[in-house]
């Protein structure tokens, strides 16, 4: 007898329990135990177990998931979770004696010293389900690639560290708690992190669910994942029926099922397939714009973490449950408004956004085309419904919807709804310093002018038929009289930012809506208006409940940024669009309702942005190619040919018919009355024989509800 094999014995009849661990001979090739409790000192070593990687689901305001979010995709689940079936087929093929032995299995570790001995190296590791689900651990919180390295190395040094580590784990968990965190910890393949996630993704149940063959399955993906990923091909696929069988048989030859049993399981196919498609991220979600918007604002915003990096994990691996404010019935009714006057395959890109006023709370978000990557299919890689900084584009101007800024502007200084101004049909800046930016800086242009759509007339126009004719050079007149800076504080009031993130630009056109726009801007804007001037910031995040149940709760934030009568009298004025303005030939929705379209230059873009007391929408439309360079003229949109595109053509009935879906229901709510000893009647800037009009004169440009406000000549 070899002495490997009388020290091999003698350790065995010794009964060394306590833990064993063979360490290559000095300046030999033979090997030698000892007993780590005694010999070498070894003790038990604490393990840092940080959390694992948790899926994060995102919920909508009625509690329906919408999307998932995960670097891996887990869900952890209770061992009683767990079939029985399973249990004993993980059991049977990783560490049939588990519950027998301590943090090492002597026998298993005797096995493949010998096979170790007689291959040269380590060529089996004989480690318990302990030692496993320890390495894993190592393996799951190293966070560069060298500790990734020393938690895989074939050293004993390695086997060494991982006994000490599987000591402590063995003193301060039952056999149970072991086996739940393994089963949790492990990965199966295909993508799929814990037995939960792995039956869902394999065979599209859940891990209680798991019958004799798919529970073999799993059990003997876990040697090896990657070589037998079903996901990857024919050859893993075959290695992965070969590993099933070895485990039925293993289970049979260990009693835990009849070779009756195990031959009537062999006989059956792998059941993979394709497999369940991986849950999660926004190309996978109904409402992907929405989706992009609570991921690009977690990923943004610091009160979700101090750094980029640390915001992602939070997202990615901190297992949370996001509860949104989008309302299901609302966003039906904005895809089904736009779905109605807009193709998926047109050029022109139709999006809107509907936020509740008082709140900011974003209640829906939709585009005319799927979200996704595949241009053949016309698909928009982006969100077109949001700015930059959730994922946005660079928007399309606003057009005439910035009027209302200097609107606003006028009656915050005094102006009452039937004072006005005097112009012609076409507008020159008198000199350069009529208009100062707010660095106090002389843009006026007196070489360039401003003219009405469709060549429409000039004359006084009051801020009320100003507003309804959405007359260009009325409000141009008008901005220079209330002043270009005050005009751009009042917008950045009602949190009017550029879509692209740059500075907004500040010139004498600046009322014409020459800045880029997105639609959740616009109508959290307008949503302050409906408020009675309390501006709320855009929210898209009530509450996050963490792995743990711990649940933060998040405040709408807001402050009031207009004279709640400033708001009033505008809601008077916004009111009358409906009825003697641009949006006439459109008619309103049956309950109190203000609004203005917009058409930016030669119909580049087209807007309308309205609002009720409970709700405002801002939907635009425009060409993703270059709206400038693809103006929305001579185009079919919808199956429909138009030779122009207004505010008035398509956003306008988009915004209707979603209005009328959105608040079917709900009560209606009535706008607080204007101050009319403040705001009605004139002032001194009223003709007096003309105050008292209820319609517009016949150079306003309302004569056709297509022609609303076309910004014709501007660069």
């Amino acid at each position: 007898m070899s002495s490997i094999a009388r020290l091999t014995g003698a350790a065995v009849a010794a009964g060394v329990v306590t833990a064993a661990i063979a360490l290559p001979a000095v300046g030999g090739t033979g090997a030698m135990f000892v007993s780590a409790s005694e010999e070498l000192g070894i003790k038990p070593e604490e393990l840092k177990e940080p959390p694992l990687a948790e899926k994060t689901t995102v919920l909508d305001a009625k509690g329906n998931q919408i999307a998932q979010f995960y670097e891996e995709y887990r869900e952890n689940v209770k061992l009683a979770d767990v079939a029985e079936i399973m249990k004993t087929a993980i059991i049977s093929i990783e560490d049939f004696r588990f519950y027998e032995h301590g943090a090492i299995d002597i026998e298993g570790t005797l096995r493949a010293l010998a096979k170790n001995l007689s291959s040269g190296g380590i060529a089996q590791g004989g480690s318990s389900i302990t030692q496993q689900y320890v390495k894993q651990v190592l393996l799951n919180s190293a966070t560069t690639e060298k500790e990734k390295n020393a938690a895989l190395e074939a050293s004993y040094a390695r086997k060494l560290r991982e006994l000490r580590y599987a000591m402590a784990v063995e003193e301060k968990y039952t056999k149970d708690q072991i086996l739940e965190k393994y089963l949790n910890i492990a990965y199966f393949g295909a993508g799929a992190y814990g037995v939960e996630a792995a039956a869902k993704r394999f065979f599209g149940v859940d891990a209680t669910s798991l019958n004799l063959v798919q529970s073999a399955t799993l059990a003997g993906a876990v040697q090896d994942p990657n070589a037998t990923d079903p996901n990857l091909g024919r050859e893993q696929r075959e290695r992965l029926l070969h590993r099933r069988n070895v485990v039925l048989d293993r289970m049979a030859e260990l009693g835990k099922i009849t070779p009756a049993q195990a031959k009537e399981a062999k006989a059956e196919k792998l059941g993979f397939d394709k497999g369940q498609p991986l849950p999660g991220g926004c190309g996978a979600s109904a409402y992907p714009y929405f989706c992009m918007y609570v991921r690009n604002e977690i990923l943004s915003n610091k009160i979700f973490g101090a750094t980029k990096k640390a915001r992602t994990q939070f997202l990615n691996r901190g297992g949370l449950t996001i509860q949104t404010t989008l309302d299901p019935k609302m966003q039906k009714a904005a895809d089904r408004a736009i779905r109605k006057h807009v193709h998926a395959s047109d050029k022109a890109v139709a999006s809107e956004a509907l936020v509740e006023p008082g709140t900011g709370a974003i209640k829906a978000m939709a585009a005319s085309r799927k979200y996704g990557d595949n241009k053949r299919k016309n698909e928009m890689s982006y969100n077109v419904v949001a700015d930059a900084v959730h994922g946005g584009g660079t928007g399309f101007q606003a057009g005439s919807t910035f009027k209302v800024f200097t609107l606003l502007t006028a009656l915050k200084e005094g102006m009452k709804i039937h004072d006005g101004v005097s112009t012609g049909s076409g507008y020159r800046a008198p000199y350069y310093s009529s208009f100062k930016n707010c660095k106090g800086e002389n843009i006026g242009d007196p070489s360039h002018t401003v003219t009405n759509a469709e060549g429409g007339g000039g004359g006084f126009k009051s801020l009320a038929t100003g507003t309804w004719g959405s007359v260009n050079t009325f409000f141009v007149a008008l901005e220079q009289k209330v002043g270009l800076c005050d005009t751009v504080k009042t917008a950045k009031s009602l949190g009017i930012k550029r879509s692209d993130g740059l500075p907004l630009t500040e010139f004498e056109t600046f009322t014409l809506g020459t800045n880029e726009m997105d639609p959740v801007t616009v109508a959290t804007a307008y949503a302050a208006i409906g408020a009675r001037g309390k501006y709320c910031k855009p929210m898209a995040i009530s509450k996050i409940t963490d792995r743990y149940g711990k649940t933060k709760t998040y405040k709408p934030e807001c402050k009031q940024a207009l004279d709640p009568e400033v708001a009033d009298a505008a809601s008077y004025i916004l009111e009358g669009v409906f009825t003697k303005g641009t949006m006439r030939g459109v008619g309103g929705i049956g309950r109190p309702a203000g609004g203005k379209t917009g058409t930016t230059d030669d119909q580049a873009a087209a807007w309308f942005a309205g609002f009720t007391p409970d709700l405002a929408g801002a939907v635009s439309i425009g060409d993703t190619r270059g709206a400038q360079k693809h103006k929305l003229n001579g185009v079919t949109i919808g199956g429909r040919y138009y030779s122009s595109v207004f505010g008035a053509s398509i956003p306008g009935p988009i915004w209707k018919d979603t209005m009328l879906l959105a608040l079917k229901g709900v009560p209606e709510t009535e706008f607080q009355p204007m101050n009319t000893s403040r705001f009605g009647g004139c002032g001194s800037s009223c003709q007096p024989s003309r105050s008292d009009r209820s319609e517009p004169d016949s150079g306003d440009d309302v004569t056709d509800p297509e022609l609303d406000d076309a910004d014709v000549g501007l660069g």
